[in-house]
This record gives structure tokens, sequence and C-alpha cells, in this order.
């Protein structure tokens, strides 16, 4: 039976993103993309009977070679001189910098954590449904589109997206749609573009400090996930690019008590923060 790319391909994706654990994308997308190589070729090539295959498969260079090495203490430096290696010394066209060191503690762990992160990277790409020789899939090339896939997904994890949403509907406790409230969001909107310039780490770091007065009182400002989780993003944030976004929410606006004058300030709050920071604007009204 025909297995669906997109199915194959999601279903891939999940696995490589929920073994990834804390490793940035832009990291451990060249361990991926070396396992959906080594499994094509190997796959295609690995018993070819033509006299001149475009890659050859030197003897314990295949992806079953590899996956031999499952549960070895030493398998990352295996896999780097007797797989790797030896394929580069067999082609030609291939350079050792072409791929990533798999015996990194920085970036695979240690010990046992590296071999059970490699061993069950390499299991996610046994699967009996990844069989390029058969090429299974609906269509043709489905290396092309596996890359393809998994560089759309690893290029959205490679980039935080901060959106800050700013509402304000109600003076003096009354609730209203006036004019004075569009020039008050509007201000707090474009003052935002400082959170931009001045990056995650200090947005972080006041988040905490307003985060620790509530918990005094009982309560937090954490909605979804928690400080762990913010400090992961603010490491991140050293070397992933950041997509900035600004939403205006009014509530007491609608087409009937939308104005004119409320259309100019909006228009110029989107045109003063997309020069300022690229920034995305939106408004929602009820």
């Amino acid at each position: 039976m025909a297995v669906k790319k997109s199915d194959l391909y999601s279903s891939l994706w999940a696995l490589c993103d929920e073994l990834r654990g804390g490793i940035d994308a832009s990291q451990y997308k060249d361990y991926v993309l070396f396992m959906l190589f080594i499994k094509y070729v190997s796959d295609k090539y690995g018993d070819s009977d033509d006299l001149e295959p475009p890659i050859t498969i030197p003897k314990g260079a295949s992806f079953n070679d590899m996956a031999a090495l499952t549960g070895n203490p030493n398998i990352g430096d295996l896999i780097n001189t007797q797989v790797i290696q030896r394929l580069v010394d067999a082609n030609e066209m291939l350079a050792r910098t072409d791929f990533p060191d798999f015996n990194d503690p920085n970036k695979l762990g240690e010990g046992n954590d590296r071999v059970d992160r490699l061993g069950r990277l390499i299991s996610i790409f046994s699967s009996p449904d990844l069989n390029f020789a058969k090429n299974r899939a609906d269509h043709d090339d489905i290396l092309g589109d596996a890359y393809e896939y998994l560089m759309r997904h690893f290029a959205t994890e490679s980039e935080i997206r901060l959106t800050l949403i700013h509402c304000k509907y109600a003076s003096n406790g009354k609730v209203s749609g006036q004019i004075a409230n569009f020039y008050e969001v509007c201000g707090q909107a474009q003052k935002s573009i400082v959170v931009k310039h001045e990056g995650l780490p200090k947005l972080a770091t006041s988040l905490r400090k307003r985060h620790e007065k509530w918990a005094k009182q009982g309560a937090s400002r954490v909605l979804k996930g928690d400080l762990k989780k913010l400090s992961y993003f603010v490491e991140k944030s050293r070397k992933a690019k950041l997509s900035f976004g600004v939403v205006i929410v009014q509530p007491s606006v609608s087409d009937a008590t939308y104005t004119p004058a409320m259309a100019k300030l909006l228009a110029n709050t989107e045109l003063f923060l997309k020069r300022t920071t690229e920034a995305k604007f939106r408004f929602i009204g009820s």
C-alpha cells in the first residue's frame, strides 16, 4: 500500500523533533539530514548493479552498518570513523566537513545520553515506510521532498516569534471606544519597539520580576509554560532570529463604531512599527 508523503514526512518530523530536546534546531538539523542522506544512498545504491553508481557505499559504511552500532558505548566515534570517513574516502565529491561530528558532547550529550539519543534517531529512520529502494511514496523524488519538508520545519524552529498584545478599552473603569483609548494603546504599541531592540534577555528579566511580585500574592502571570521554558527561549535567542509582532485589541470597537480617525491612527502605528522593527501588525476589534 502506498504511503502518503505528507503523512510520512510529518511523522518523521514529529519523531525527530521530540527527540531533539534542548538541542538548537540549527545544529540538530545536520544530524537529521545526515540520517536522511545515508538512508537514501544505502537503500538506492548499497546493492546497486550499476557499473558507475552516483555514489559508492563501501563495506561497513551503509545505514544498516550504522544501525548495527546501536547501543555501542562508542557509537558516536564509530559513526565518524567507520561510516562517514569511509564514505568520504570512497567518494571524491564528499568532504568530511559536509557532515556533523557524531561524537560531540556539547550537542549530543555525554555517555549514555549520547548513546541513547543516537540509537533512537537511527531507529526513526529504520521505519519500513522509509524505504527509498522501493520508493513507496505516492510520487517520485522522495529524498528531495523529504529534505525540503524537514528544512522548512527546521527554519521555523530556528526563529523565535515574539508577539506583544496591547489592549485598552476602559477609561476610569468605564468601557468605551473613545479615541483617547486608541491614542494610549497605540502609544504603548509604538513604545514596545524597545523590546525588539533590547532583546529577549531584558524582557525575560522584567517578566520574572513581575511573576515574583504576583507569586507573593498567590497568583501567577504565566498562563502557559514556566520560567524554565522562558530561560530556554532566552538562551536560544542568542543565536536564533527574533521575529517581532504587535497586536492591538479593542473589544469596544466594531464596524459600527470604527471611525476614520481610528483608521488613520492605526495606519500610522503600523507604518512606524514596520519601519523601526519590521514588525507584523494586527488589529482585532469585536
